[in-house]
């Protein structure tokens, strides 16, 4: 099997483990595999990394995320790896919180989401994409001795410069906008 997928050893890289391989190998499409095999390698995941984002879909659900254009850039790097060009190659679109063990269909609390989070956030920083470091929860932001409190705070040490996270598990309202708008300014 491993002959079939890889016939050039060559193109085989030492930066994986022969468990790596062994999970990409059950990948049929060469662009998916390629896609994982890119990404496992970039990312440095763990082989039970590799397999959660396999399980969870990524490779689909980037093609899925944005259209046709989304399709392309996703096959490309299936080839080429992911190269970094502006912000928006650094944070991944969607998310996907399988990791947390919430019930899906269940509404829930954002205070309920945060406190998950948090208890894993090691996972959550391999979801949010590269170069993410955790700050804090609720740290204090204050305008005109008003104290205001933003979810969750990262620190992307690519792009340098600080992620805030405003957690809606509601419908996002002009209010919400205005807020995070607010910590921006």
């Amino acid at each position: 099997m491993f002959y079939t997928k890889y016939p050039i050893f060559q193109s085989v890289t030492g930066k994986l483990s022969w468990t790596h391989y062994c999970e990409l190998l059950y990948i049929s499409d060469d662009d998916k595999r390629g896609f994982y095999e890119k990404e496992a390698i970039n990312a440095n995941w763990s082989v039970r990394e590799l397999k959660r984002q396999i399980s969870s879909s990524l490779f689909e659900r980037l093609l899925l995320s944005n259209g046709e254009t989304n399709k392309k850039k996703v096959l490309e790097l299936a080839l080429k790896g992911n190269e970094i060009a502006k912000p928006e190659d650094i944070v991944k679109d969607p998310y996907v919180f399988e990791f947390l063990g919430l019930p899906e269909n269940k509404p829930m609390m954002e205070s309920d989401l945060e406190e998950a989070l948090v208890r894993q956030i090691e996972k959550f920083l391999l979801e949010l994409g590269k170069g993410f470091m955790f700050v804090g929860t609720q740290q204090r932001v204050t305008f005109g001795n008003i104290h205001y409190y933003v979810d969750m705070v990262f620190y992307n040490k690519i792009l340098r410069s600080y992620v805030l996270i405003e957690l809606k598990t509601i419908k996002l309202m002009p209010e919400a906008v205005g807020q995070l708008n607010m910590y921006l300014n």
